[in-house]
């Protein structure tokens, strides 16, 4: 059975910043995708991830998910040792096929699987441009992104909505002033 539509807001950043996103607010009230195993599907499904989603890979998924909110929003002091904490049921082996040289992960519990994975891309964000990691710069807004544009100087996880809201109150304060 297919997943059920994604109800996000903002889809397709990359899986640790997903992840993040599995949090948003609707119309000032916060809604969690990650409730049960049914928002695991879907949000499974929308990361190309061919997993069972069950409650321990939701549990777990839980966890990672706490830990880069903890480092993303709070300190990397009180925050990295959590996503060690999730880094520890997985590794990267190292392999030559025909094809040339191969990076595998491997887990020390399949159901650790999406969780490892979305805190190891996290360290692959930080690697590549730790300054791109970004918060929406709405006051109300919960979600994060990665910001590609050339300048690099993107503010809004959308433009159309958090961007817009923003330039609307603007002006409404202005011609209020007037």
């Amino acid at each position: 059975m297919p997943a059920a539509p994604d109800p996000r807001p903002l889809t397709g950043e990359p899986l640790a910043l997903d992840l993040l996103n599995t949090r948003w607010n609707r119309e000032g009230v916060p809604q969690d995708l990650l409730t049960g195993t049914a928002g695991l599907a879907v949000w499974l499904a929308g990361n190309g991830l061919d997993h069972e989603p069950d409650a321990r890979t939701l549990r777990h998924l839980l966890q990672a998910r706490d830990a880069l909110r903890a480092v993303v929003d709070g300190s990397p002091e009180q925050g990295a040792p959590l996503v060690d904490a999730v880094l520890h049921h997985g590794r990267i082996r190292a392999g030559l096929t025909a094809e040339g040289p191969v990076e595998r992960a491997e887990f020390e519990d399949d159901s650790w699987g999406p969780a490892w994975l979305a805190a190891r891309n996290y360290l692959e964000l930080l690697a590549t441009a730790p300054d791109r990691i970004r918060s929406c710069a709405h006051e109300t807004c919960v979600l994060h992104f990665f910001d590609t544009s050339r300048n690099g100087t993107r503010r809004w996880c959308s433009m159309a909505a958090c961007g817009n809201r923003a330039k609307a109150s603007r002006h409404y304060a202005r011609s209020k002033e007037s």
